[in-house]
């Protein structure tokens, strides 16, 4: 079964995740999909995997920053008939997002329908890799639409397309939680109902 944890940045989502994991699961796998382009990123990195190490539980990371669903793919194929899978962490979505939105920019900084088209297709195709994966899997994002509207046209795009996968992975999967100022809300069995009106 896939959990989803959302929530703003500095959260507590990752922190939730990797303690939810260990629940799961004697070890795991992390799939990072930051691109550390810069010393400060880096930086960041070497930090989160101190502290995954710190907590006691050990993690494999694996470097995903594109290649998303061919490595759940893989993942599935080499560790699903384990009576006692690893768990399979990605931190994070939102990146993930990003990278794709970047890889099928247009030169200049457009987006026209054949990029369009690209992303629902990467979408479509990580949606359906989540639905009934056979690992135990927690899946991070980030809530991007709750803050002021961007200024620039991919800026804006990038809300919609983040705000629209969270939506469409909620549907698939079978957690839900929302993590603000550390404190862990599981949204799916208070979900609002329209036969509740």
């Amino acid at each position: 079964m896939a959990i989803l944890i959302t929530g703003g940045a500095r959260s507590g989502k990752s922190a939730f995740a990797e303690a939810a994991a260990a629940r799961l699961a004697d070890s795991g796998i992390y799939i990072a999909t930051m691109q550390p382009l810069d010393d400060e990123l880096q930086e960041r990195v070497e930090q989160h995997r101190k502290q995954r190490e710190e907590r006691g539980m050990r993690w494999t990371t694996v470097e995903a920053p594109s290649a998303l669903v061919p490595t759940l793919e893989q993942l599935a194929h080499e560790h699903g008939t384990l009576a006692r899978p690893p768990v399979v962490l990605v931190d994070c979505l939102t990146l993930w997002l990003t990278n794709r939105m970047l890889a099928h920019e247009r030169p200049g900084g457009g987006w026209d329908e054949i990029a369009g088209a690209a992303l629902d297709r990467e979408t479509d195709q990580l949606i359906a890799a989540v639905s009934g994966y056979p690992l135990p899997l927690l899946l991070v994002t980030n809530e991007v639409g709750g803050g002021i509207v961007p200024e620039y046209p991919l800026g804006r795009r990038f809300r919609d397309e983040a705000g629209r996968l969270n939506r469409r992975l909620a549907e698939v999967c079978g957690r839900v939680y929302l993590v603000t100022a550390g404190i862990p809300v599981e949204l799916t069995s208070i979900a609002a109902s329209l036969d509740d009106l």
